[in-house]
C-alpha cells in the first residue's frame, strides 16, 4: 500500500496497515530502523508510545477523513503522544513530515 498527500505526492510507498489489536500493539517494536518510504497506519488509534524503540519517528494523527489533526515531528524513544480528535495514527520515519510539508489540515489518502 502507499500513502499519498492531497496533491498526489507519495509520502510512503511501503505502508503497512495495523487493523487488529495485536497488530497495533506490535507496531514498530523490535525494529532496528525505519527506512525512508516506509510507514505504519494504526487504525482506530488515538495514542502511541515509543517505549523500547531505538529511533525517533514522525507521527500524524488523522481524523475519519484522513485529515491531519495533529503532527509530531521527531518523537523520541520512551515518549507518549496522542490526540483525542484522531481516528487513526500514521507513523513515519523522522523527517518525513517536514520533507512533505505535512501539518494539521493536510489530507492524506491510502492507495493499494
Amino acid at each position: 500500500m502507499r500513502l499519498l498527500s492531497d496533491d498526489g505526492t507519495v509520502v510512503a510507498d511501503r505502508l503497512q496497515v495495523a487493523r487488529t489489536t495485536r497488530e497495533r500493539a506490535r507496531g514498530l517494536l523490535g525494529r532496528a530502523r525505519f527506512e525512508p518510504g516506509e510507514g505504519l497506519l494504526l487504525e482506530r488509534c488515538r495514542s502511541i508510545h515509543t517505549c523500547f524503540m531505538r529511533f525517533p519517528i514522525d507521527v500524524a494523527y488523522v481524523d475519519a477523513d484522513r485529515v491531519v489533526v495533529k503532527a509530531v515531528a521527531g518523537l523520541a524513544p520512551w515518549r507518549v503522544s496522542g490526540s483525542l480528535l484522531a481516528e487513526a495514527t500514521v507513523e513515519l520515519p523522522a523527517g518525513t513530515l517536514a520533507r512533505h510539508g505535512l501539518a494539521p489540515g493536510a489530507r492524506l489518502r491510502v492507495e493499494p
